[in-house]
């Protein structure tokens, strides 16, 4: 039999997790897609919004999400924000020429932006990554996890990614919050960089803050199902990693690595 409600009620109240204001995850979507036509209106505005407009309602959305996720909130961080935004489409280009120059398949520049998975989860990466600068960490996860409900690609807010990063196929792709990629990067569907184990203090607490992830040079391409693993692990420039390699040790640049567990 079931408890009188007011005493059932109070017993749920007292064991809920005492949590900031939430974040409007809804609002923090309807930024990115405003974001996707601010910088591409042709594909991605359909409402047929102003420039004008888009940006004004972006400017007053972030201003009430991020004020929720940091008390410490300035404006200087909302501007901080928005001035990286032509930064940030030149990046977009460069992840769209690459992407397009790599798959004999696409057809146009239109067909990438519109249509390849890879392209809109490195594009809500790189948009989730300035917020992750600046610590609004909540926001940026937000953005990370929609993308990759919507690609099956998962990028930590966190990783730092060069230029002309392309994903092909992309299903499975996992990179890490502490992994650093280079410039001129190729990733195949399934390609994890990830970490080996996670670090304990003496209380057994997980330890964070450390680098747990690898380091890709430039000119790199990874070949599907790979995974590429620890903090202290570096891939020199111009290496190749073939399907299903397991790799956790350091490689030479200008290396090509068969499917054999951590054999070169």
């Amino acid at each position: 039999m079931i408890m009188n409600n007011d005493i059932l009620l109070n017993e749920i109240k007292d064991r809920r997790l005492r949590l900031s204001s939430p974040i409007d995850t809804e609002r923090i979507i309807e930024v990115l897609h405003l974001l996707f036509a601010l910088c591409y209106p042709s594909i991605f505005n359909n409402e047929g919004l102003s420039d004008e407009k888009i940006l004004s309602r972006i400017e007053e959305s972030l201003s009430l999400e991020m004020r929720k996720e940091n008390s410490d909130y300035r404006d200087e961080d909302l501007t901080a924000y928005l001035n990286r935004l032509p930064a940030l489409l030149d990046l977009l280009n460069k992840d769209v020429e690459a992407l397009f120059q790599g798959d004999p398949a696409a057809k146009s520049y239109e067909e990438v932006i519109s249509t390849y998975p890879g392209f809109m989860a490195v594009m809500s990466y790189r948009f989730a990554h300035e917020f992750y600068l600046l610590k609004y960490f909540v926001i940026a996860r937000i953005i990370g996890e929609y993308a990759h409900s919507k690609t099956g690609i998962d990028i930590h807010p966190g990783a730092t990614i060069g230029e002309y990063f392309c994903i092909d196929h992309g299903t499975g792709v996992v990179i890490g919050e502490t992994a650093i990629v280079g410039d001129h990067v190729r990733l195949y569907q399934g390609v994890t960089l990830g970490t080996r184990s996670f670090l304990k203090d003496d209380e057994g607490k997980l330890v964070r803050g450390y680098k747990r992830h690898p380091t890709v040079g430039s000119n790199v391409v990874i070949y599907a199902n790979a995974s590429v693993l620890g903090g202290d692990t570096y891939v020199g420039d111009n290496t190749v990693i073939g399907s299903n390699v397991w790799l956790d040790r350091s490689v030479e640049e200008n290396t090509k690595i068969k499917n054999v567990s951590g054999g070169i």
